[in-house]
């Protein structure tokens, strides 16, 4: 068993990485593909694994396949965390959330990732995964900049009031400690420029009792635009002293995550958009904490192996071919991004409706493409431009919940998982 390079609580990781939630791509498939690239990458930097079996990214035969049972010392690869589950959703047991809090094969640790408003709703949440064994460790979502989260003062949004931030880490910490599940919180910087929350959050999480937290590099009024500010990282690495600090934001190689832990002095990363159409680089970042120089640079023929290989995922976990195929759509433009493939086969790869389908245009695309490098590593994901964050009305005129507002916290929880 390797040594554990990051420790939450009780979970520990071989590799100090986790995959950001996002929105309809972070489903179970997607992480099962992160996961098993991970596997792939530690496993060559260990040399458990031939180098030249892998880092095409072609799938390997199910056979031959990893697993943490049947290879102990390439446990957990990294935290691979679900798309966000409201609390209120998942109390009120949606059907939606709970197929989505279900993890892949093989997922160890299990891990999900809980958003709110409402202090006792997310308690309540909480004590669900607890009470009926559904995950190994929880992350609180304190730093979504979508409208329909802030605009109820969650997400990015919530760390202003004081109060109700420690309200929530303090419940959920004390819920899920009869289990020893660790609770971590992730969040952004803060609303804007003007208004920072991230280094009086952390000192509450901290004194709280949470097991890491992990600062996305950027305020809600930037969402995902300009350059993440890695400073913030630094500097709030000179509050959090007691547990481990993650980095998030501009992760698009895993040069990029080393020179992150360097420049910063974070204890792992968090990756998000730099993944899309990428899985392999998780094996990239497994096998460069590992010490390993070896990297994936996969030709279109690798591309597509990829791809047929997340469709049928995507089709076994919905048990819906054409639904199956619907949620590809999203990720060809990422998959394709940077490859020689025309504007109209480009098109209809995003409109695929069956495997058959999706392997008629495979057919079409050209196999012996190779790796068009730096192209592909770049920024991924819409950027978008700086917006106003929307937040209810007064928000930013206190520091505490005013009394009045407390009483319709209930009414701003959101009713639907996955942001």
């Amino acid at each position: 068993m390797n040594t554990p390079t990051l420790r939450m609580g009780d979970v520990e990781l071989a590799v100090p990485v986790v995959l950001a939630p996002m929105a309809g791509v972070t489903n179970a498939p997607f992480r099962t593909l992160c996961r098993e690239e991970a596997t792939r990458g530690l496993a060559v930097a260990q040399g458990l694994l031939a180098q030249e079996a892998v880092t095409s990214t072609a799938p390997l035969d199910k056979g031959q396949r990893l697993s943490s049972a049947a290879h102990p010392e390439i446990a957990r690869p990294g935290l691979f965390t679900s798309e966000m589950i409201t609390s209120r959703a998942l109390v009120e047991r949606s059907g939606e959330t709970m197929r989505m809090i279900q993890p892949e094969p093989d997922a160890d640790p299990r891990s999900v990732q809980l958003y709110g408003v409402d202090p006792a709703t997310v308690i309540d949440a909480v004590r669900l995964l607890v009470d009926e064994d559904r995950t190994d460790h929880i992350d609180l979502n304190f730093g979504c900049p979508v409208p329909k989260v802030t605009r109820k003062g969650g997400g990015a949004a919530l760390p202003w009031k004081l109060d109700l931030f420690a309200a929530i880490v303090r419940g959920a910490v004390h819920a899920a400690s009869p289990a020893n599940i660790p609770v971590t919180v992730k969040m952004r910087m803060g609303i804007d420029e003007n208004h920072l929350t991230y280094l009086d959050a952390a000192r509450i999480a901290q004194d709280n009792g949470v097991a890491a937290i992990a600062l996305h590099a950027r305020t809600a009024s930037q969402h995902y635009s300009g350059e993440a500010q890695w400073d913030a990282i630094s500097r709030l690495r000179e509050v959090v002293t007691e547990v481990p600090l993650l980095g998030n934001g501009d992760i698009w190689t895993a040069d990029d995550a080393l020179r992150m832990v360097k420049q910063t002095g974070c204890d792992g990363v968090v990756v998000g958009r730099g993944c899309q159409g990428r899985p392999w680089l998780f094996f990239d970042l497994a096998a460069a904490f590992a010490g390993s120089d070896v990297r994936v640079r996969p030709g279109l023929n690798g591309v597509a192996a990829v791809v047929r290989r997340h469709a049928e995922l995507l089709v076994e976990h919905f048990g819906d071919e054409l639904r199956a195929l619907r949620e590809l759509r999203k990720h060809m433009a990422w998959y394709l991004k940077g490859y020689p493939v025309g504007s109209e086969l480009r098109r209809q790869f995003a409109l695929v409706e069956s495997l058959e389908n999706l392997d008629e245009l495979t057919a079409q695309l050209d196999l012996d493409a190779a790796y068009p490098g730096a192209t592909v590593e770049g920024k991924r994901g819409r950027a978008g431009t700086p917006k106003i964050p929307a937040l209810p009305d007064g928000w930013l005129t206190s520091r505490e919940l005013e009394p009045e507002r407390k009483a319709t916290l209930l009414e701003a929880e959101l009713g639907i998982s996955g942001g």
